[in-house]
C-alpha cells in the first residue's frame, strides 16, 4: 500500500497538470473570449499547456 501511495504521489503534479490546471487555462479562454490557435477546442490547448507542465515537474521535481 505504501508503494502505491509513493507511486501516485510521484505522478501528482501531472495529475495536477491534467486535472487543474488545463481546465483552467479553458475555462479563463472562455470567459474572457480569447481566440483558440489552430481552431481547436479551448480544453485541448489547455492539455497542450497542462501536461507537458505537468511532466516537466515529474522530471525536474519543481513547478518552476
Amino acid at each position: 500500500m505504501q508503494a502505491a501511495v509513493k507511486g501516485l504521489f510521484h505522478w501528482m503534479p501531472f495529475l495536477f497538470g491534467i486535472g487543474f490546471i488545463a481546465p483552467l487555462i479553458a475555462q479563463i479562454m472562455v470567459r474572457w473570449s480569447l481566440p483558440v490557435p489552430l481552431g481547436m477546442s479551448p480544453i485541448l490547448f489547455g492539455l497542450l499547456i497542462g501536461a507537458p507542465w505537468g511532466m516537466i515537474t515529474v522530471i525536474r521535481g519543481r513547478w518552476l
